[in-house]
């Protein structure tokens, strides 16, 4: 489903917290099912410290759409559930830091809502999902871990590919908040697809991609950190570039913690003279009265496509 014709928004997460391990449900009882086309934005909002700030009202925001102002129709604030995708590069160049990698993924499973659903997706020349065929996401942190370790490392990376699954496995996602976060050094050897075409698909959807670099394993020539950090930015992420283990593993708990203290604000666009396939700028500001040190992360436009039948 479109991020443009975001039909679904959550309004509610009384979901059974008994189960261990969740298949993938559309949770209609719990969710408004809204007649109009909405834009919908993650925001986190960041402190001089690079702190997630949490529990602004709605009016502390204003959106701005091609310099227009918008009237915010949907806004929710909170530590709710969100559906996240661990993306993990499993190819040779990451072979020698398994240990660390599952220190930081099991801390960013550890510091998550407990409701959230989550998946994990390994690579290296080929990308599988590491949960069995029979799951599409779990709430089980140690099911998540086991999904990591699915596969023996080494070969090549298909780096493009791998994110371009986990923006598609996103789409059965059971909450509106959907997240990526990627693990790798963002060389590519192995894709079918291009970078241009990874990117043309974050622009076109609603998901955040958080990405992580572990300095240790960039290789000259091969590593791409700019990717990594463009891919964050397209998105609203944030892209880490950690020199140690223990920052790896507090940046995991960090991008845990700002998804929870983020904000999703929707709006219908004021213009009427949108084009699909048209490129369109968005600016969120915020304001909170003795506050000067406040700024504010969110994707920058994002392309409206064709939706099927349409013309």
């Amino acid at each position: 489903m479109h991020w443009r014709n975001a039909r679904h928004l959550l309004i509610g997460a009384a979901l059974c917290a008994v189960l261990p391990l969740v298949a993938h449900a559309r949770q209609d009882d719990h969710v408004f099912k809204s007649i109009a086309e909405l834009v919908v934005l993650h925001v986190n909002v960041f402190d001089k410290r690079s702190d997630a700030v949490p529990e602004l009202p709605q009016s502390a925001f204003t959106v701005f759409e091609d310099d227009k102002p918008q009237d915010i129709t949907f806004f929710s604030a909170g530590d709710v559930p969100v559906t996240v995708g661990l993306i993990i590069d499993n190819s040779t160049s990451m072979l020698t830091e398994r240990d660390m990698i599952m220190s930081g993924t099991s801390a960013f499973a550890e510091s998550s809502h407990p409701e959230d659903e989550m998946f994990a997706i390994v690579f290296n020349e080929h990308v599988r999902a590491g949960l069995p065929d029979t799951l599409d996401f779990t709430r089980n942190r140690m099911q998540l871990r086991v999904s990591l370790q699915r596969f023996p490392p080494g070969g090549k990376t298909a780096f493009y590919d791998a994110v371009i699954a986990g923006l598609d496995h996103l789409e059965k996602a059971g909450y509106q908040k959907r997240v990526l976060v990627v693990l790798s050094d963002g060389g590519d050897n192995a894709s079918r697809h291009t970078e241009k075409d990874m990117l043309d698909r974050v622009s076109s959807g609603s998901a955040l991609v958080y990405t992580v670099l572990d300095p240790s394993v960039v290789v000259p020539g091969e590593s791409k950190p700019q990717v990594l950090r463009r891919l964050a930015k397209m998105s609203g992420g944030v892209a880490y570039f950690p020199k140690t283990g223990r920052q790896l593993v507090a940046n995991f708990q960090e991008i845990a913690g700002n998804i929870r203290r983020g904000y999703s604000i929707g709006y219908v666009p004021s213009s009427a003279q949108h084009h699909h396939n048209e490129q369109h700028r968005v600016k969120v500001m915020v304001r909170v009265p003795g506050r000067s040190d406040l700024s504010v992360r969110v994707r920058s436009g994002y392309t409206e496509a064709v939706t099927p039948g349409t013309h």
